[in-house]
């Protein structure tokens, strides 16, 4: 069974743009409106952040936005219904990005069946130790066509690495740095280099470069490495200073897109 995600690496375009931004934040209903307008930007895929009240990989800015989300009346039934919405306009893949325990607390298997049926073609689920993926939900979230995604970073041992690539049915996250998120200057020679040592590792799965990706250059450098990149806190800046949605979200996409 093959998911918009897939179906998007399998093209072989090069620079693809994920843009990663909380649900119902700023306000409760916009999940829905910058998702139509990171279409007509032109972003390639968007990521859904789940919003949970302890996000301790997160930096400042995403924290904030999980904080206001829930505060706002976010919760996951609720971003499955804005999925949904979601799916009658935008084309674009879509993926959930969280932490398990709203997962969990939803439950494992109606959330894979209700999220299948919104819309969602992958998950991200970065504190989901990849023995009990292996062991208790492949077979559930691979049964109803969910693809999943696991995190590596500078520090990632190769064995491990080669067995997410194994695991992984859509791409591999490369961290870019071991911290949490937020935006950066630019990448060190370490970071390139470790950027440079993925590319070159043949693995099966296509990189995703996250971290610390900004602005047009910081694109631009990971994308020579890597099939793309992901953008999540400089975005979520944009949009708690946005007084015009749409028009800010076509400029900043644009912006992004002008070193590719």
């Amino acid at each position: 069974m093959s998911n918009r995600i897939q179906k998007l690496f399998k093209e072989g375009r090069g620079r693809l743009l994920s843009i990663y931004y909380t649900a119902g934040y700023p306000s409760l209903n916009d999940t829905t409106r910058i998702a139509a307008a990171l279409q007509k930007a032109g972003a390639d895929i968007i990521e859904l952040g789940i919003p949970f009240s302890d996000p301790v990989a997160d930096g400042p800015t995403i924290q904030k936005s999980n904080k206001i989300a829930l505060d706002n009346g976010m919760n996951l039934a609720l971003l499955l219904d804005q999925v949904k919405e979601i799916r009658k306009t935008v084309a674009l893949p879509s993926i959930q990005m969280g932490y398990i325990n709203p997962v969990m607390q939803y439950g494992i298997e109606r959330f894979a069946k209700d999220a299948a049926a919104a819309g969602v073609d992958g998950l991200i689920l970065p504190d989901l130790p990849i023995a009990e993926y292996e062991v208790e939900y492949k077979k559930v979230f691979e049964g109803v066509g969910l693809s999943s995604t696991f995190l590596i970073s500078p520090t990632t041992a190769t064995v491990r690495i080669s067995r997410i690539d194994q695991l992984s049915s859509s791409f591999i996250y490369a961290v870019a740095a071991s911290s949490t998120t937020g935006a950066k200057d630019g990448f060190s020679k370490e970071q390139l280099e470790y950027f440079a040592r993925l590319k070159n590792s043949k693995l099966k799965s296509p990189l995703m470069i996250g971290f610390g990706i900004s602005d047009a250059n910081t694109f631009r450098q990971a994308t020579d490495y890597a099939a793309g990149a992901i953008i999540g806190s400089a975005f979520i800046d944009l949009l708690s200073r946005s007084n015009n949605l749409e028009a800010d979200i076509e400029a900043f996409v644009r912006e992004i897109r002008n070193a590719s």
